[in-house]
């Protein structure tokens, strides 16, 4: 069948851990046809579908030629049997604006994932709030004394904006308050910016595990992300090293909760993360760890996706 991955530029992937490239790569493997384009491929027109110039790919495998294109041609989204949305964070209007493209798509006869409406009702951070009874004291506020409040009553806390990614401003902040009158002013922005707060959990200093869902069921492995040095951040893009270890009785006990949930809802991939024994985000935008896992325990992730995909959208 036809894949269309909406995606980041080609050129900007490191395929040596790019999750998006194992899936292109095991669709392949499968003998399905891999085509990609960008957010800003995709157009409508009155009277039209909506429609992407779409590039069809030939995958080497091979550093820094990774992909040769053998086509290039605009085609309606409906007319693929699969449209794999995965353009990184952040969700800003352009991407909310996709969105809202790939719903119309959707209407027309497309099959897109994730579900382009599961993803504006599931943003990154906010997505927790469903599921508040796994996760760690947290407050999402615009009120810069809410926010002082919060750290007087659990003295360790953890902020973060509410539109980062690969731990891109966040803040701890211990008992003796250095520096969060500063913080809340970065982030809060006087008020005008929502900023989600969360109790520190020390278990940070085994992993943050990244728990992958697929069509509900959890991946029996998960990446432990683990802070290297001073550094309170376990994500892989702020130097984290990546250990995958099998789910633990909680993390099972989480993921089975909550994945059928979101499967249902049309979030065919989603990533938890989980530190200790509490959840503190819900992934919906570009989940990754696909190679990490994969490579590290044997177990197939690319594969078990696309068999998902399959299911989900079987060839005519």
């Amino acid at each position: 069948m036809n894949i269309l991955f909406v995606c980041d530029p080609l050129s900007s992937f490191h395929i040596e851990k790019d999750s998006t490239f194992t899936m292109m790569r095991e669709a392949h493997k499968c003998g399905h046809s891999v085509w990609a384009c960008e957010t800003r491929d995709l157009f409508w027109q009155s009277c039209g579908r909506v429609s992407a110039l779409t590039q069809s790919l030939n995958l080497t495998g091979q550093t820094p030629d990774w992909y040769a294109v053998s086509s290039s041609k605009v085609q309606a989204l409906a007319d693929m049997q699969a449209v794999v949305m995965r353009k990184d964070p952040p969700f800003d209007n352009e991407f909310f604006y996709a969105t809202h493209m790939l719903s119309q798509a959707e209407r027309e006869g497309a099959r897109v994932f994730n579900s382009p409406q599961a993803l504006r009702e599931h943003p990154e951070k906010l997505a927790l709030m469903a599921f508040s009874q796994f996760s760690t004291p947290t407050l999402v506020t615009r009120s810069p004394q809410a926010i002082l409040d919060f750290h007087a009553n659990h003295q360790d806390i953890i902020l973060k904006p509410l539109d980062g990614m690969g731990g891109t401003g966040i803040f701890r902040v211990k008992a003796d308050g250095l520096n969060l009158g500063s913080i809340i002013e970065t982030l809060n922005r006087d008020g005008s910016t929502s900023v989600m707060v969360q109790k520190f959990l020390p278990q940070i200093t085994q992993g943050d595990k990244r728990v992958l869902v697929i069509d509900g069921e959890p991946v029996p492995f998960a990446l432990a992300r683990i802070p290297q040095g001073s550094e309170v951040r376990g994500n892989l893009a702020a130097g984290g090293k990546g250990v995958a270890q099998p789910l633990t009785a909680r993390d099972r006990e989480i993921a089975q909760s909550i994945g059928p949930v979101l499967a249902a809802r049309g979030l065919l991939l989603v990533g938890l993360d989980i530190i200790g024994d509490c959840l503190t985000e819900i992934n919906v935008t570009s989940p990754t760890c696909f190679r990490e896992i994969t490579d590290q325990t044997g177990f197939d992730v690319p594969a078990m996706f696309i068999t998902a995909l399959e299911r989900r959208a079987p060839p005519p």
